[in-house]
């Protein structure tokens, strides 16, 4: 198929996909050619008759696999954001051919075996030795040969086994979607909304995003309704309760085979936090004030509400208490957060502020959809820095929740900038402008700055570039920005009526920061029980069965001191797509380690001045820049000046 794009190089700018040229049949050839070349050139460097150095070895595989790079990344953007049955079967055949693939190359005792003797005295090349061999190590190369070829084994059985979780969730999400066939039973929706929701048939579907508590729940009027849409979400995708059972003893197994007690002393080996204790002391501090919290907040909204609650009755009776006591309405926030207003004044004139960069659309340049967007970034002084892609709504096709990932990896070794993409899950209206929730705001600056820890990399190896970092510190950089959605200089230049560009009332904005701690209790116990469900599922020894799933789950959050019956698990066992089937296994607490991090910088901040030029620069060269070619503590210390402490997040989530 000498016309299958992905055999060269993009000719496009920045070597952006040329997703108009790629076909469904293009793929597996891709694939396959891919992986052949990567192993030849694996074998040449193995084979190699010449002593092993830098160059001849780590720097020969930092170049291998491009096509291979090309075709997974254009894939895996599409088959997440826009896929189709085509794609799913794709997936199915070549997620274990990749495996496999990984574990040929791991697993060549002759190429481990040069790694071993190579030496050097560049700090960058040092840093990024010692990743391999921990790679190398933790996928198994120092294991006996029966030893490899049952991880080879569990390792094909998981990777099939998270395919089938995310497909089988994908389609659940749908097809367990809110069907009301009376507009009346979507009171407390605007018309656009309902509007939004109307089908060819008559019907209204609201499907359900990858979350226990619904954002419908804080809207919806008729109670009866709130509960079917509760109960849908929570119930959704039953047979995935089952592929997590056997995801986790497999996981199970294989940390045994590497010498570990569980999966997840094995995950944050690797990780900032290093050891299962440090992980457990931190949460430790927690549960007991959010849950103290949560029962008081649930005291009044018992009150407010007049009878008993029930879980669905939270969220709603939640935005009456805040309105009550703060005279808050979160619904009028609305019209002030225009989606192209929010980026173009708020995201991005806050990134030109801090960092001086700026922003041009690219209608020249498309993506795999056509509410996709780009935009060239340029640095102060006009040089070119990379490409940022967006693709804001929801749709059947695209998995829940919001992320970034890269298109093109920063990397001085291949002269490569960076091309870095954001995808929201903003329902599209029918018609007329997209109006976002202040938590939407909130979730558009926090991706954008997983966007600019991609777009400041300067690094010289791929395997290094922008968020290349461990898990539990991946999320900081992102949570920082989360501080400029309102700053008042930020928000006055974006938070404007999109009919009449008058900006949002100086009593609405201090209402909304009067109310920020409100509903933290239930926000941390919801997050908590989440990271404590993870916690203990892949702290199962192996062996350690598990007959009753959703039984499991009552017991685990029971033991952590967790449960509690009005605030359900962020997301359950079956709909936990984060850990079974987006590489955060063990790892869901990383969000709450990284704010420990972001709330002493926030900090630091503020203390230094807040929006200033100077500022951005100085997180931008200690620690956006740097990617993962130094210690991630160590950037940070370099950044805050010293080690963090978790006082100021208590104080934040008023947990104090």
């Amino acid at each position: 198929m000498p016309e299958n794009p992905f055999f060269a190089p993009s000719g496009l700018p920045y070597e952006l996909p040329p997703f108009a040229d790629v076909r469904e049949e293009h793929y597996l050839p891709a694939f396959e050619r891919g992986m052949a070349e990567q192993l030849a050139e694996v074998d040449a460097v193995a084979s190699s008759t010449e002593p092993p150095t830098f160059g001849n070895t780590i720097t020969a595989l930092e170049r291998s696999g491009r096509i291979l790079d090309r075709t997974a990344t254009v894939f895996f953007s599409v088959s997440a954001s826009n896929t189709t049955d085509g794609l799913m079967e794709i997936e199915k055949v070549i997620s274990p051919q990749l495996t496999r693939h990984s574990d040929a190359i791991r697993l060549n005792r002759a190429l481990w075996a040069r790694i071993k003797q190579v030496t050097t005295t560049d700090p960058e090349e040092s840093w990024l030795l010692e990743k391999y061999r921990e790679d190398f190590i933790r996928a198994g190369a120092d294991l006996s040969e029966s030893d490899q070829d049952r991880l080879r084994a569990l390792n094909e059985d998981l990777s099939k086994l998270s395919t089938q979780f995310a497909q089988t969730l994908l389609r659940a999400s749908t097809e367990s979607a809110l069907v009301v066939t009376d507009p009346k039973d979507l009171d407390g929706f605007d018309e656009a909304k309902i509007e939004s929701l109307r089908k060819e048939d008559g019907t209204y579907v609201l499907p359900l995003l990858n979350y226990t508590a619904q954002p419908g729940l804080s809207q919806l009027t008729d109670r009866d309704v709130r509960r079917r849409l509760y109960e849908l979400s929570v119930g959704r995708a039953p047979g995935n309760f089952d592929i997590a059972v056997k995801m986790t003893a497999l996981r199970a197994e294989r940390a045994a085979l590497l010498g570990f007690p569980s999966h997840a002393a094995y995950t944050v080996a690797d990780q900032t936090a290093k050891t299962v204790e440090a992980v457990e002391n931190m949460l430790g501090q927690l549960v007991g004030p959010a849950v103290r919290n949560a029962k008081k907040e649930a005291e009044a909204l018992a009150e407010q509400a007049g009878f008993d609650l029930e879980p669905w009755d939270w969220p709603y009776y939640s935005e009456k208490v805040r309105q009550a006591r703060y005279d808050f309405d979160g619904a009028a926030m609305r019209p002030y957060f225009e989606l192209n207003r929010v980026y173009r004044d708020g995201v991005f004139h806050a990134a030109t502020k801090l960092y001086g960069i700026t922003f041009s659309e690219r209608a020249d340049l498309g993506g795999y959809h056509p509410d996709v967007t780009v935009f060239e970034v340029s640095d102060e002084d006009g040089s070119r820095l990379g490409l940022f892609v967006l693709d804001p709504y929801a749709r059947p096709s695209k998995r829940g929740g919001a992320w970034m990932n890269n298109l093109v990896d920063q990397s001085s070794l291949f002269g490569l900038r960076p091309v870095v993409m954001n995808n929201l899950n903003v329902t599209k209206p029918a018609s007329g402008p997209t109006l976002l929730t202040y938590d939407e705001v909130e979730t558009a600056f926090h991706e954008f700055g997983h966007a600019l820890h991609g777009l400041f990399s300067q690094v010289r190896f791929p395997r290094v570039s922008g968020t290349s970092v461990p898990r539990d510190f991946v999320e900081y950089p992102s949570q920082v920005n989360e501080m400029w959605v309102t700053w008042p200089e930020v928000l006055a230049n974006y938070a404007k009526h999109h009919e009449t560009g008058e900006p949002m009332p100086e009593e609405l904005v201090r209402k909304l920061k009067a109310a920020e701690q409100f509903n933290q209790g239930f926000e941390t116990v919801e997050y908590l029980a989440a990271t404590l469900l993870d916690w203990a599922w892949h702290k199962l020894a192996p062996g350690e069965s598990v007959t009753d799933p959703e039984a499991f789950e009552a017991a685990a959050l029971e033991a952590a001191g967790i449960a509690y019956p009005l605030v359900r698990p962020r997301y359950r066992t079956n709909y936990f797509q984060h850990i079974f089937a987006g590489g955060y296994s063990a790892g869901y607490y990383s969000y709450i380690w990284s704010e420990v991090l972001d709330a002493e910088s926030v900090e630091w901040f503020k203390e230094n001045g807040g929006l200033t030029r100077e500022n951005g620069d100085h997180f931008r060269r200690e620690l956006l820049s740097r990617g993962g070619s130094i210690d991630p503590l160590t950037a940070f210390r370099n950044f805050r000046g010293r080690e963090a402490g978790i006082q100021p997040l208590l104080k934040r989530r008023g947990l104090i």
